[in-house]
């Protein structure tokens, strides 16, 4: 969400450091906090004006008229403040609905002032502007301030003067404090924008002869935009609405969150409650808490939550233990109920997150059985199936009852099956497989000819766009006490029309046809539309590249993509069988000039980019329509976009959207989901019904509904979550007004915002005569005894107009039709569009089947419906999952372990978790071989590769390429050769006059400076540690009593460290337990012993390396003099 309120000692603190104003702010910086556990001494030497001063506590919970509520301590000594903070600390208290426990508290100075020097200011931001309320009489009885507060627009982007406030705002202030005020007010808003304010309230402030003293104060900051304002805001704690408590799992799942590119959220209502909720998509959360609520579960109802965005198995797995476990802390009578529910993704791999909650319910299996859970799942999505197959399939094994529906449900079935309010199917019918939607049905593989004008309805003349204003006959009788009908009025009471709140302006009716500063298009996809997509997404071009396909358009609907962290270059795409290229700019500029034809832009730049780079866009007038995917842009960003969109006449959709589809013309990105939807939902040919909604998933979940209970979609638009979308129901509902191939619209609303009253306004003045089919969800809001913010940063309820509830019954009675309930949505749907078959508005026209696009090798392969052999085989290691895996072993394991390089090399090299002694034992073996000096041959090719100026890779490859049985090969070839003569029974003599008579050297025997009587103290120390540690030594006992022999001819002829370290090796590996005897055989074989040698030395080389760059060392030329020239006789004469 954007706009979180921050407690009282937070605000004061950002206004006392960061005003500039000429007012002299008195009381700066002096408050204090205190809980239960406060050091009350300690308090009075880090605050000494406790002692001397009257003082002022209150509780800072973000509790709304405390004055009244009697919660507020004034002129008090510190003894006294301390009574009544005993009194009322841990103290239950109902505030309206919610009723919560006084923790927190704050102690400020008592100011003494008259009644006449109290104010009241407010400043909250709207869409289209800052509005600052001001009365000159402030405090507890201020009573209603949106009647009586004069009122000053700002509007995007303006600048609030002195002058402006004390001409409009302080009009009834006494002269001598207009200066004053008027200071302070600029002041205070200028603070407002630089520190991203939504809200800030101060009631009373305070102006006596001395300045301007701070009382009360209640702010919300756009918590979007801390990025920006990190260095101002600090650490910023959000505290949770009076009466929820603040629980850690929520700032677990909090945290996880603000890792995360996806969404992840959570609110726990009722700890005890017997209905839990895991649900994908913010949309989706709401109507699935709306109909819990709807069925008399509100009470049950233990959390609100959500995950979208695409979260990886790991993500998803983090965020389900956490609801498990909240779930199976307490025991409930009836047992408890699990939904798993969402709308169609559009683009979120379902089985790779229901994978995530798999896990989390075999981990969970034992607790789950126990409290008696019952699952309910309904999903879709790309690769719904094989996630629905997996979900159903744990049920079984784990014997805990899962019962699972896809989109063939309808999405909030499953509530009601939970609650036992219907019947839950024995064999749910299951939609056709993935794969089943790319088979041509037609068994051609030509492109059939395109059949349809604009509308899969035959074209009507204008007289026909009239209402239904006959249908209500044919309407079920729930529904006919429920929906409302243009005209249709008879039997029922006059209509009630709600008052819209002073705070929110409607524009009159004749001012709906009256376009911004400049006009927009109506239309704002069609056949031949071209768009260039900011950002490397791949993925959605090539979804929009396969809907262009099976939609007969004759080129790409994708003229370019931008990206400017490459420089240009061409990216391969599939056009249905074959591959073609797309040109990729490094700027906007490049891609607008070299492509005229495009006039859409789909921006996927981040949060941080998307206000910069749509700026920018907007610059270019050819661009008519910018889609704007990001989440989690800054509101006050959002608006500048919003006033230059309007200056331009550009059409905005988002912020925070998946985006918009035409069926039979063009889709923005990942809209509609993947080919299988596309198809299932009839989305390759236009229908007659267009929709407008915030939600993103939501809007695919319409899809559906849809066209399974009409023709199909003309245009649907998802305006995106946002407080301020780009643009409004309202901009679209009149563009499918004035659209001939729209004969009925649907609107999705939600709670928050007043944008459906202006629906309600165009349906009663005849400016929308089409029928309009409405519902905003949220209901659950007003049964909610604490705030809740849902998934939309938009879906907040700032006054009563504004919620779900209200906004339905405004328009029903305008007389829009409108479902009791989201249950109901498909049946109203079916029963409007019937009655405009009935009565010749719509006539639907044969189908004609699309054409085959071929699936992607990559998600064929992902749906199992291919195989092939693989290029490479491995078993060491796994990188594809959320954690780096090592020979089975997850990398987080090996650190909690503490396993150590020798451990990591064990489960690399030998795929075996090695005893602690060989581990130290391989540490130990390369910390010997690191080095031996610059003047061995692998060391001086380093260093003259060094010299010569190669980089570091090259130096080390020219030493490594030394490495051999003449220097430092020798491991392997000891270890065979004394592992050959100890296993065929040789004696010591016999191998040592053996290897005389055949002219072989022993490999590991001899050192050109060591010997007997100048020992090798690198082969002493891994001696000492082999006797200790080892369980048997039998090679190294062997090569040991062979060196009494060579030695006792010449004392250098010693087992040296390679030899050693062979030798070693091969009886760690066959005695240690861990390897069979043919095993440990095949690693010496093979060459692993070496790679001690090879891995150690390289520590060293590249150490030689460097000491050559450190001490800048220039080019290497071996001496003359050190060179021994031998010529022949015959050239040297």
């Amino acid at each position: 969400m954007s706009a979180k309120a921050i407690s009282e000692q937070t605000g004061k603190e950002f206004l006392y450091k960061h005003i500039c104003t000429s007012a002299a702010v008195q009381n700066r910086f002096r408050y204090a906090s205190v809980t239960a556990e406060t050091d009350w001494e300690r308090l009075s030497r880090e605050h000494p004006w406790l002692l001397t001063e009257r003082l002022v506590i209150k509780p800072d919970q973000l509790i709304k008229r405390r004055g009244k509520l009697g919660l507020v301590g004034i002129n008090l000594d510190l003894h006294g403040v301390r009574e009544w903070f005993k009194a009322h600390v841990m103290r239950e208290t109902t505030v309206g609905k919610a009723k919560g426990v006084l923790k927190n508290f704050l102690i400020e100075p008592f100011v003494p002032h008259p009644q006449e020097e109290e104010f009241y200011v407010c400043i909250y931001a709207t869409r289209e502007g800052d509005h600052v309320l001001f009365h000159h009489e402030g405090g507890v009885e201020v009573g209603d301030v949106d009647a009586k507060a004069q009122r000053l627009l700002v509007a995007v982007d303006e600048k609030l003067s002195e002058e402006q406030v004390t001409e409009k705002l302080l009009t009834h202030v006494p002269d001598e404090k207009k200066p004053v005020l008027a200071s302070f007010i600029v002041g205070l808003f200028n603070l407002y924008e630089d520190l991203y304010f939504t809200y800030l309230e101060i009631n009373p402030i305070v102006v006596t002869k001395d300045g301007v003293y701070v009382l009360d104060m209640a702010a919300k900051i756009d918590a979007t935009a801390d990025y920006i304002c990190k260095a101002k805001w600090g650490d910023v704690e959000f505290p949770p609405p009076f009466g929820r408590e603040a629980y850690p799992e929520e700032a677990y799942i909090a945290d996880l969150d603000a890792k995360s590119g996806a969404s992840l959220k959570l609110t726990l209502l009722n700890p005890r409650g017997r209905i839990w909720t895991m649900v994908a998509g913010g949309g989706a959360s709401v109507v699935y808490s709306d109909t819990i609520c709807d069925l008399g579960g509100v009470d049950e109802l233990a959390n609100y939550g959500e995950y979208s965005g695409a979260p990886s198995e790991q993500q998803t797995y983090d965020y389900a233990k956490t609801i498990l476990s909240l779930m199976t802390r307490e025991k409930h009578t009836q047992g408890k109920v699990l939904i798993i529910g969402g709308s169609i993704a559009n683009f979120t791999n379902v089985a790779a997150t229901f994978k995530g909650i798999v896990r989390a319910i075999k981990d969970y299996q034992g607790p789950l059985k126990e409290h008696e859970v019952t699952i309910f799942v309904r999903r879709g999505g790309p690769n719904y199936q094989e996630g629905l197959r997996v979900m159903g399939e744990v049920g079984k094994t784990t014997g805990i009852p899962i019962h699972v529906f896809g989109t063939e449900t309808h999405m909030t079935a499953i509530v009601g099956m939970a609650l036992g309010h219907r019947p839950i199917p024995n064999q749910p019918p299951m939609d056709a497989h993935t794969a089943n939607f790319l088979l041509n049905a037609s068994n051609s593989a030509v492109t059939p000819a395109t059949t349809r004008t604009a509308s899969f309805s035959d074209p009507k003349t204008s007289s026909e766009f009239n209402p239904a204003k006959k249908s209500k006959a044919d309407l079920p009788a729930e529904a006919q006490a429920s929906a409302g009908c243009n005209g249709g009025m008879e039997g029922r009471e006059k209509p009630v029309l709600l008052a819209s709140p002073p705070s929110v302006h409607l524009p009159p009716p004749s001012q709906f046809c009256v376009f911004p500063v400049s006009p927009k298009p109506m239309t704002l996809f069609r056949k031949q539309t071209k768009a260039i997509v900011w950002g490397m997404q791949t993925r959605a071009v090539q979804g929009m590249m396969d809907f262009d396909y099976v939609c007969s358009r004759d080129e790409p609907s994708v003229a370019a993509m931008v990206y400017p962290f490459t420089g240009d270059h061409k990216q391969k795409f599939y056009w249905g069988h074959k591959e073609i290229l797309v040109p990729v700019y490094k700027n906007m500029a490049d891609a607008v000039k070299k492509h005229p034809e495009v006039d859409v832009l789909i921006s996927f730049a981040s949060l941080r980019s998307a206000f910069d780079s749509t700026m920018e866009s907007m610059q270019y007038p050819q661009i008519h329509t910018i889609a704007i995917i990001a989440e989690g842009i800054p509101e006050a960003q959002t608006r500048k976009i919003i006033k230059m969109a309007d200056q331009k006449g550009v059409s905005i959709i988002g912020p925070a959207t998946v985006g918009g589809i035409k069926p039979g013309c063009f889709k923005i990105g990942n809209t509609g989901g993947m080919l299988d939807n596309i198809l299932a939902s009839k989305l390759y040919r236009p229908g007659s019904v267009a929709y407008v909604s915030r939600s993103g998933g939501m809007s695919n979940e319409l899809n559906n509904i849809i066209s399974r209970t009409t023709d199909g979609v003309f245009e649907g638009v998802a305006i995106g979550g946002d407080r301020y979308p780009g643009s409004t129901f309202m901009d679209h509902v009149l563009r499918y007004q004035d659209t001939p191939g729209v004969k009925m619209i649907i609107v999705l609303g939600e709670i928050g915002g007043t944008e459906e009253y202006k629906i309600c306004q165009g349906i009663r003045e005849g400016r929308i005569t089409k029928p309009v089919v409405c519902w905003c969800i949220g209901t659950c809001a007003t049964m909610f005894a604490s705030e809740v913010q849902f998934g939309h940063a938009g879906a907040c309820a700032n006054q009563a107009s504004e919620t779900a509830v209200a906004k339905n019954q405004a328009l029903r009675d305008a007389g829009a039709y409108v479902p009791k309930s989201f249950d109901e949505l498909g049946e109203v749907i079916k029963t409007v569009y019937d009655d405009l078959v009935a009565n010749g508005t719509i006539v639907p026209a044969q189908e004609v089947p699309p054409p085959t696009v071929p699936m992607d090798y990559s998600w064929a392969r992902e749906l199992g419906l291919i195989r092939k052999p693989a290029s490479f085989m491995t078993s060491i290691c796994d990188e594809r999952g959320q954690e780096l895996i090592y020979a089975g072993m997850p990398i987080t394991e090996v650190f909690k372990e503490e396993m150590g390089l020798g451990g990591v090399l064990g489960l690399l090299w030998f795929q075996r978790r090695l005893p602690r002694y060989a581990c130290q034992f391989i540490e130990m073996c390369l910390m010997v071989t690191a080095d031996h000096g610059p003047a061995v041959s692998g060391a001086h090719n380093t260093i003259v590769c060094a010299r010569a100026g190669k980089d570091l890779i090259s130096s080390l490859t020219s030493g490594l390429l030394t490495i051999g049985d003449r220097f430092g090969g020798a491991l392997d070839a000891a270890a065979k050769q004394f592992s050959k003569a100890f296993d065929s029974g040789m004696l010591p003599m016999e191998f040592v006059n053996k290897m005389k008579k055949d002219g072989k050297l022993i490999m590991g025997i001899g050192h050109r400076v060591k010997s007997i009587n100048n020992p090798d103290m690198r082969v002493q120390i891994l001696k000492d540690f082999v006797k200790q540690h080892f369980p048997s030594t039998q090679l190294l006992d062997y090569a040991l009593d062979v060196e009494k022999i060579t030695t006792s001819k010449k004392p250098n002829l010693i087992l040296n460290v390679d030899g050693f370290i062979g030798v070693a090796f091969v009886d760690l590996l066959r005695m240690c337990g861990g390897f069979t005897r043919d095993e440990a055989d095949e690693f010496v074989e093979i060459g692993a012993l070496n790679g001690i040698f090879v891995l150690g030395r390289s520590m060293g080389f590249i150490g030689h390396y460097l000491d050559q760059k450190r001490l800048k060392q220039g080019l290497y030329r071996h001496p003359w003099d050190d060179i021994s020239y031998v010529l022949p006789e015959h050239m040297s004469m």
